[in-house]
């Protein structure tokens, strides 16, 4: 049987991906009755009932998993955040982060926009880098309209399966139509009023770029930590996770814990305290969630 990956799933298709060709299947009624979905990105067995048709037989084990956009096996994400419209902000980047490390993908940071940033606000942005930079993370800063800078980001996507994540209006689509212009994928004018852009993507599909595949997704649909209990968020803070062995409890939540490695390192300033507040932010969110049932 022939076996290949999904790369677009609408109405009730999935279009797998093998040895060059595309074909439109259908899932059997086995997963439907599993309560399984087939995601983008599955690699999958199908059995060819026709011209360039066939059915879903088997999903290969996952890598990862995402639930909104509903995507797996993904390796990097790549979390673009823009210097202005809308403006960027630290906590909204460490939530995209914190999700993207609970599901063990590498993000990268993309701040796009940079044409339209004053000399203050970009030492300010500079700073921050050097802040990400520091904790482990790649960081790039560029706008769309540069097109050298612009060829320097294609070695992110060449052999990866990237989803590109961040806040709606950004730039995420208009990124992907800069690096390559034959996309021409749909994009929208940011609300005045909202500050923020359209949602113009509607469905989950992979496609080629730069030597790989990125996802043109719909997007994060929710920012919540709802698969996140409260002691795994310390490891999803990658200058926290290095230092927790330090601390003298071994179960410490870093909050009000005595003798605790990582306050001290945020008073040493080793740990940005604005990172170490969003930690603490994110933990009393969690902790106080409504259980699900």
């Amino acid at each position: 049987m022939p076996s290949g990956r999904i790369i677009k799933a609408l109405s009730g298709f999935y279009y797998v991906e093998s040895e060059g060709e595309i074909f439109q299947c259908k899932g059997r009624g086995v997963f439907r009755k599993k309560k399984i979905t087939p995601l983008v990105g599955d690699v999958v067995t199908f059995d060819i009932s026709g011209k360039n048709e066939g059915y879903i037989l088997e999903i290969h084990p996952r890598d990862n998993e995402l639930i909104r956009p509903p995507i797996a096996n993904i390796n990097q994400a790549i979390i673009v955040c823009s210097a202005m419209k809308p403006v960027f902000s630290t906590v909204l980047l460490d939530r995209f982060l914190v999700l993207v490390e609970s599901k063990g993908i590498k993000p990268v940071i993309f701040i796009t926009k940079m044409d339209l940033v004053a000399d203050e606000a970009k030492n300010s942005l500079i700073s921050y880098q050097k802040d990400y930079e520091r904790v482990g993370y790649k960081v790039e800063q560029f706008s769309v309209k540069d097109s050298s800078a612009l060829a320097s980001l294609e070695q992110y996507f060449t052999n990866n399966i990237t989803v590109i994540a961040g806040q709606s209006g950004v730039g995420k689509t208009s990124l992907l139509n800069a690096i390559n212009p034959s996309l021409l994928l749909k994009t929208d004018e940011i609300s005045d009023s909202l500050g923020r852009g359209k949602h113009t993507t509607r469905h989950v599909e992979l496609i080629s770029l730069c030597g790989g595949l990125v996802a043109d997704t719909p997007g994060f649909s929710s920012l919540d930590f709802q698969d996140i209990e409260p002691e795994e968020l310390a490891a999803c803070f990658p200058e926290i996770r290095d230092r927790m062995e330090n601390c003298k409890f071994r179960v410490c939540m870093h909050y009000k814990e005595p003798k605790c490695a990582i306050k001290q390192a945020v008073e040493s300033g080793e740990i940005a305290s604005y990172r170490y507040q969003h930690y603490l932010r994110f933990l009393e969110e969690i902790q106080s969630r409504k259980p699900r049932y």
